[in-house]
């Protein structure tokens, strides 16, 4: 399935979910630089960055998995030992 976005431009499902994530990760990260200057106790803070850290996880995961969906079987067509290349520079980036 696929979106249109602001832009006039579509956008897979998975990328689209990929975005909200990221609003959200960005949405909790600008909390925890205000509970930083705000001085508030550090366990507290820790969470947050915790939830930051998932958010962040998740965008990589739909992105990989939209990737591997629409885009790696086309270009494994057109030059397969480019495309397992770049899977294996994802997979070391990953780590």
């Amino acid at each position: 399935m696929r979106y249109t976005n602001y832009f006039n431009m579509t956008i897979s499902a998975k990328k689209m979910k990929s975005l909200k994530l990221s609003k959200q990760a960005n949405g909790t990260l600008s909390k925890v630089v205000e509970m930083i200057e705000n001085d508030e106790y550090c366990p507290d803070i820790i969470q947050q960055v915790n939830s930051v850290c998932g958010f962040l996880k998740s965008v990589k995961r739909e992105l990989l998995a939209g990737h591997l969906d629409s885009c790696v079987a086309k270009k494994m067509v057109e030059n397969k030992s480019k495309t397992i290349d770049e899977l294996l520079k994802i997979y070391n980036l990953s780590n």
